[in-house]
């Protein structure tokens, strides 16, 4: 069989390499830049389009994939869910591009994501049982939709709150779709496999121009399109798998932008602040505080990100997942270790 895969990640890192610096000339002669304010890091002005290149680079590389055959003859929910997924990354990212162009309003911006949402619940990118290891597998019923919409339109949001240092939102979704990618494929779901490795090589192609000292921004169509594309993914890769543990490896996988997220919403709603207000009180923004440089508190949070993926790939059962994870636990130890001695060097 080809290496569709890696050709479908190749494609999309080549796309995007080639796409954003003229998606960056358009925008800085269109005046379509993100300001700097009190709240964010950048000093100067940005163009906020980059989520174009990144979408266009997806999305080529797929249907080049495509038309070589590389999904071959899947059965009707197969075809259904991946299809969800691609249509619904679409919209998507179009939500977020006009709120990049004309500024949403916040609650039409969430009513559409969650009418797409359940469009794509509707076309087969549901979770309908959830399975509790060493208590079974439970049908979910009539709460299949809320918790796959929730899902879907959290997710989305997450990747877009945790876009606040250069190339971090890029970099966690690289590496969270590098483990989907490897993970479907064990799990034998050749298609999400596809849509993971195409995802992972334009998040990570875009951040030969997103890393520190970033040259342009994904803006929140990028944000958008990466979350939901995830988010997707882990429903019909990764939970729809037969295993009991399937169910919660996109949790896992996805621990970091999901707590980040769910913290930073419960501390502003304790605060009676609109969870729609941006502050700076992410993860990301804590480690600037303790010392870490812009650089430092990336690549601490990368490797997080690979640590918990990691894990996620020890407890799928696949060969060599405890290797991967013991690996990743030391790379962990050392990054944290080197966080505490900047912090207790600036304290």
């Amino acid at each position: 069989m080809p290496p569709y895969h890696l050709v479908a990640f190749v494609l999309a890192a080549v796309v995007v390499l080639i796409l954003t610096p003229i998606v960056k000339s358009i925008g800085l002669k269109s005046g379509y830049v993100d300001l700097p304010d009190p709240r964010k890091v950048h000093k100067r002005p940005m163009v906020r389009l980059g989520g174009v290149s990144i979408f266009l680079g997806n999305l080529l590389a797929l249907l080049i994939v495509w038309n070589l055959g590389a999904f071959g003859v899947l059965p009707q929910p197969v075809e259904y869910g991946i299809w969800g997924v691609t249509i619904g990354g679409l919209l998507f990212f179009l939500i977020g591009l006009a709120d990049d162009l004309f500024t949403l309003p916040p609650l039409l911006r969430l009513g559409l994501q969650f009418a797409i949402a359940t469009l794509a619940w509707w076309a087969g990118v549901r979770v309908d049982t959830f399975s509790i290891p060493w208590l079974g597998t439970f049908a979910l019923g009539w709460v299949s939709l809320p918790f796959t919409t929730v899902w879907l339109v959290g997710m989305a949001n997450a990747i877009n709150f945790i876009d606040g240092l250069d190339g971090l939102a890029a970099g966690v979704s690289g590496i969270a779709a590098v483990v989907m990618l490897v993970v479907s494929l064990f799990m034998n779901q050749p298609g999400a496999a596809l849509l993971a490795a195409a995802l992972a090589g334009g998040a990570l192609g875009f951040l030969r121009y997103n890393f520190n000292p970033a040259q342009i921004f994904m803006g929140d169509g990028g944000a958008y399109f990466l979350g939901f594309t995830l988010a997707g993914i882990g429903v019909i890769g990764l939970v729809k798998s037969v295993t009991t543990v399937a169910v919660l490896l996109p949790f896992l996988i996805l621990a970091v932008p999901i707590l980040d997220t769910s913290t930073v919403v419960f501390d502003r709603l304790r605060r009676g602040k609109s969870p729609f207000v941006a502050d700076k009180r992410h993860f990301h923004h804590r480690l600037l505080n303790a010392g870490l440089s812009q650089r430092a508190s990336v690549l601490f949070i990368y490797a997080v990100t690979l640590w918990v993926g990691s894990l996620a790939m020890a407890f799928s059962g696949m060969p060599g997942g405890g290797i991967y994870a013991i690996g990743a636990t030391a790379l962990m130890a050392y990054a944290s270790w080197y966080a505490w001695k900047i912090s207790r060097g600036n304290s």
